[in-house]
């Protein structure tokens, strides 16, 4: 089982993945006329299942598809830096969602689960770092600790949703972009971190 440390690098590295701050220009106009609170809830509560869900089906995924988890780290890590080079140059990363799905946003009537939750919040990247962090342990405990970290990512993405406004205006286009920034370096040292495990599982001579 990883120690305390592991796991708060971990949330760190996810909600920096998951980057609200730059959901929340989106999360403003989409929820122009409807209830903030009540979507920040629901955008929450649905990342924190899908997740979940990829938690604790990532086993039975790689088993499917024949995948060892050395490939899945390797092929997530490159997922992950093609969206922190969109994070570091403050654009919305394609990998997130596409020009065609924020085109559809404004015709979706559960806003909060798409597209807010998916798949403006979580998306490959953040989907392979959990189950890539899943996999980590088999204990039933890391498990746990690792469920419980995703109630504590959740928890603070409602924070910055249910206080969307107030942080759009008093950090400004400007602010955000520096936020996604720093966020886009993180993800990007994370994601050449697992590619090289990846790489060591692959090719063990490397050792």
């Amino acid at each position: 089982m990883a120690g305390a440390v592991d796991y708060v690098r971990f949330a760190i590295t996810l909600f920096g993945i998951l980057n609200p701050f730059a959901a929340i220009p989106m999360f403003l106009i989409l929820t122009q006329a409807v209830d903030r609170p009540r979507t920040a809830r629901t955008a929450a509560l649905a990342v924190f299942g899908i997740l979940t869900v990829a938690a604790l089906s990532g086993d039975l995924i790689l088993r499917l598809l024949g995948t060892s988890l050395p490939a899945f780290q390797v092929a997530g890590s490159i997922v992950l830096f093609l969206m922190a080079l969109a994070m570091v140059s403050a654009q919305a990363s394609p990998q997130k969602q596409t020009p065609e799905e924020a085109a559809e946003a404004g015709d979706r009537s559960a806003i909060g689960v798409v597209p807010l939750a998916m798949p403006l919040l979580v998306g490959p990247g953040s989907i392979s770092s959990t189950i890539i962090e899943m996999k980590r342990s088999p204990a039933l405990a890391h498990e746990a600790v690792v469920i419980v970290t995703l109630v504590a990512v959740a928890l603070a993405i409602w924070v910055v949703l249910r206080l969307a406004d107030p942080i759009g205006r008093r950090l400004g286009t400007t602010g955000l972009n520096v936020l996604n920034r720093i966020f886009g370096l993180l993800v990007a040292a994370v994601a050449v971190q697992i590619f090289a495990s990846g790489l060591r599982g692959l090719f063990p001579s490397l050792n």
